[in-house]
């Protein structure tokens, strides 16, 4: 398996792309601005979408993507999340207002795209690929992301603060290999990070204390224009893990 980061910048502006991870060439891991990087060819490959929650900076480029390529489909791209998150896209986002529902276009019959649930517990396998919702605590229902091929496990964190639960599900996987993992703020902006539910570089270091299992750790969501004061404060806080900025570009192969 490999996994293509797309984007993974908390925000945008001067190359930096919000989340998005490319699986193989069909799959995506959230839809944020960083989907708008791939090429046209590229865009009508991907037959699914997990996504960790409904906020903009996840999903902006979901209905472009059906836009740019559905006709050219033969069959609807089906979207994975939790069932709160596809109740978000159903009444705020494919409402005929904000975009077209693209579930009754161009008939319900052969729609452009279709809502799949995922909840917690249960698990997606798609060409020797498992996909299974992780638990997140942000400040709306989200999730992270267990991807398990037979060459180990990659966990996505998605959008989160400290969660035991998380921890306790990262340490059950016993071939995990790769973490990635947010941390948006720098300490000084505790109190911001508290407020939205998100990692600073004290919290990320206490969880990973909680860990028993020992990846390689790739920290995303960074605050534009603080990477380097964040991943500074990062190896001070937690200085034997060798954390790494991940990087718009970058590929992990499993």
């Amino acid at each position: 398996m490999k996994l293509t980061v797309l984007g993974c910048s908390g925000g945008i502006g001067s190359g930096r792309h919000t989340t998005s991870l490319l699986v193989d060439d069909d799959v995506l891991i959230d839809a944020g601005s960083g989907l708008t990087t791939l090429d046209f060819e590229q865009l009508v490959k991907i037959d699914h979408v997990f996504l960790t929650h409904a906020h903009l900076d996840h999903v902006l480029g979901l209905p472009l993507l059906l836009d740019s390529v559905g006709d050219l489909r033969g069959t609807p791209v089906t979207v994975h999340a939790l069932p709160e998150v596809l109740d978000v896209l159903s009444t705020h986002l494919f409402n005929w207002q904000l975009w077209p529902d693209f579930r009754k276009i161009p008939s319900e019959e052969a729609p452009w795209l279709r809502f799949e649930p995922l909840g917690p517990g249960e698990a997606f396998t798609l060409k020797g690929r498992r996909f299974r919702p992780l638990p997140a605590n942000h400040v709306v229902p989200a999730c992270g992301l267990h991807v398990a091929t037979t060459a180990g496990s990659l966990a996505f964190s998605g959008d989160t603060t400290h969660s035991d639960a998380f921890v306790a599900a990262l340490n059950a996987i016993s071939d995990l290999r790769h973490l990635i993992i947010e941390t948006s703020f720098e300490n000084e902006l505790v109190e911001i990070a508290k407020a939205s539910k998100h990692h600073w570089p004290d919290s990320l270091a206490a969880e990973l204390n909680g860990l028993s299992v020992r990846p390689e750790v790739w920290i995303t969501h960074l605050k534009p224009g603080n990477e380097s004061a964040i991943m500074d404060e990062l190896r001070i806080a937690a200085p034997n893990w060798g954390l790494q900025a991940l990087q718009h570009g970058q590929v992990i192969v499993l």
